[in-house]
């Protein structure tokens, strides 16, 4: 995929833009000012995948927070600012690797350029953010409603703001929940700058629904190598917004590294608890670091045959099962040693 050459920016001591990889965030949901769990959430997103990770900060005692949080983390850490400017400096003197403001709800010209002013000391990268719900008014009076030609309109003008100021060291990310407005706009948009994208539905939902809504929306952005950065919003555990973004990027062709489970669907042939046993395995497989293919087949007639393009699979009948190797069957064994003989596969696995 031929992706579209934008700006780079260092964010801590992971780069976007400029043909790198396309990085993962996701963001904290515990209180920031509760230093203990949220270094500890952040350390199990970055053991799920995570890259980059954001919080919110909208207190002082939370951009306090980030002082000793940075000691504890080892991912770079971006504050999410809204309204208040002395916060988003705040953020940055106490070790804040990016922030995200939308310039429109800061204030006043003298306010941004404080930020500015600080940011460009620390050479701090500015995330400017403009979403569906947060359109100033000026441009629902222009168009009338939210629409892509409006949030680009919005994010161009709010970064020409920091321009003004002599400050380009910037991420811009546009987003609405409304997924085909959301990739227009980012069709748009990628025409008319350089600046790196962070891409992402906005409050795409729940599980089911946000990753149907991601997954589209990313798909077809990313597909067209527009983005530099993704989040996956999801209402719900942010670690599962990471093992979204993974296997969006790794179906993109985006990201390589770590197994990728195939499952058959259920159908009156299968003899076990193959949802079961899917899940299992997609849970067992997270602690390998390998670059495979595993497939879990309910049906010993076809199983063979479809697991066949995977480097190893289990196929399961009644009260026995397969192991298969490279399309090739290796061992009949019960039903209940299928996950334990595939972990002894994965243990001692060699390409």
């Amino acid at each position: 995929m031929e992706r579209k050459k934008t700006k780079t920016v260092h964010i801590g001591d992971r780069v976007i833009g400029g043909g790198n990889p396309v990085l993962i965030q996701s963001m904290t949901n515990t209180k920031t000012e509760d230093i203990a769990a949220t270094a500890a959430q952040i350390g199990r997103l970055a053991e799920a995948g995570c890259d980059i990770i954001r919080c919110a900060v909208p207190t002082p005692e939370a951009a306090a927070a980030l002082k000793e949080i940075k000691k504890q983390i080892t991912l770079p850490l971006v504050a999410d600012i809204h309204f208040d400017y002395r916060l988003a400096i705040a953020a940055m003197e106490n070790g804040a690797d990016k922030i995200r403001i939308n310039p429109g709800n800061i204030g006043s010209r003298e306010k941004v350029a404080a930020v500015v002013s600080c940011a460009r000391e620390r050479n701090i990268p500015i995330r400017v953010g403009v979403n569906s719900g947060s359109l100033e008014q000026e441009m629902l009076d222009k168009y009338g409603h939210v629409t892509a030609e409006a949030l680009v309109e919005s994010a161009l003008a709010q970064v020409g703001r920091i321009e003004d100021l002599g400050y380009d060291n910037l991420v811009i990310s546009i987003k609405s929940s409304d997924v085909m407005m959301c990739v227009k706009a980012h069709e748009l948009i990628a025409k008319r700058t350089d600046y790196p994208l962070h891409v992402g539905i906005t409050e795409a939902g729940t599980l089911l629904s946000g990753n149907i809504k991601s997954a589209i929306g990313l798909g077809l952005i990313l597909g067209q190598g527009i983005g530099d950065t993704v989040r996956v919003s999801l209402t719900g555990d942010p670690a599962e917004e990471v093992k979204s973004a993974k296997l969006i990027l790794k179906t993109l062709g985006l990201r390589t590294g770590g197994i990728e489970v195939v499952s058959c669907p259920t159908c009156g042939r299968t003899q076990i608890d193959l949802i079961s046993l899917a899940g299992q395995v997609e849970n067992l497989v997270q602690a390998y670091p390998l670059d495979i293919k595993v497939a879990v087949m309910g049906c010993v007639v076809n199983g063979p045959g479809e697991a066949r393009e995977a480097d190893l699979g289990i196929a399961g009948g009644k009260g026995e099962g397969l192991l298969i190797k490279k399309g090739e069957i290796v061992k009949k064994l019960p039903e209940g040693e299928l996950l334990s003989a595939l972990k002894e596969e994965l243990d001692n696995w060699k390409a």
